[in-house]
């Protein structure tokens, strides 16, 4: 089950802003734009984003100023895309919070596997050989072969599919509908007992790690 990650690009060269949209979007990203700083202050506190691309010299509030902002209140992946390549504004931005800081003229697939490093690191998830690792769980998923601290661990292919979900949307509040909508699909004739039947029986399966899935009190699950 793939998710379709969010991206917020400020930069305020249209043609550069036109050609990384376009080429996020093609490698199957949900890309917000935004022309100036306070075009993006306004999107950020408005949106949730999993990455957010910023240039430092851009009318209104600049990069900086926005990256104090989101640093202040968000936990979000920010990477500088800028002109400013001296030690000196390299050093500051990563002072002020960036998690990377580009220079132009860049490489479009560097910047592609930059962010998509910044994703798995942000959600604990890391990808070795095939395998995705988030924690003491390994996934290898063209097998949908599971293990806890290298110890198999048999899972129905629901169960499979709702640890996927839960781990995919890290961090958020699943209702019971969304998950039977992604999971089971929206022509499932059932009732939500069967999330939390099934969310019983993932936890029982994952034994040590069980503490990953929460329950949220009159909202759903979420993945710790």
């Amino acid at each position: 089950m793939e998710e379709k990650y969010k991206i917020l690009l400020a930069e305020d060269e249209q043609g550069l802003r036109d050609i990384v949209s376009i080429f996020l979007r093609k490698n199957g990203f949900d890309v917000d734009t935004a022309s100036d700083g306070n075009i993006a202050y306004s999107l950020v506190e408005k949106n949730t984003y999993d990455v957010i691309i910023l240039d430092i010299m851009m009318p209104g509030r600049d990069g900086k100023e926005v990256c104090k902002f989101i640093r202040s209140r968000y936990d979000v992946p920010v990477i500088f895309l800028t002109a400013l390549g001296a030690e000196h504004d390299i050093v500051e931005g990563y002072e002020i919070g960036a998690d990377e800081y580009i220079t132009k003229p860049f490489s479009t697939k560097v910047l592609l596997v930059k962010i998509r490093a910044l994703i798995n690191r942000y959600r604990g998830l890391l990808v070795r050989e095939g395998k995705s690792i988030i924690d003491e769980i390994t996934i290898d998923l063209p097998r949908r072969y599971v293990t806890v601290k290298g110890k198999e661990i048999v899972l129905a292919p629901k169960e499979y599919d709702l640890l996927l979900y839960l781990i995919d949307n890290r961090g958020i509040v699943l209702s019971r509908d969304q998950i039977l909508d992604k999971v089971w699909g929206m022509d499932y004739e059932g009732y939500d007992r069967a999330v939390d039947t099934h969310i019983k029986k993932l936890r029982a399966a994952l034994g040590d790690a069980s503490y990953h899935v929460e329950t949220v009190i009159k909202a759903g699950y979420t993945w710790n």
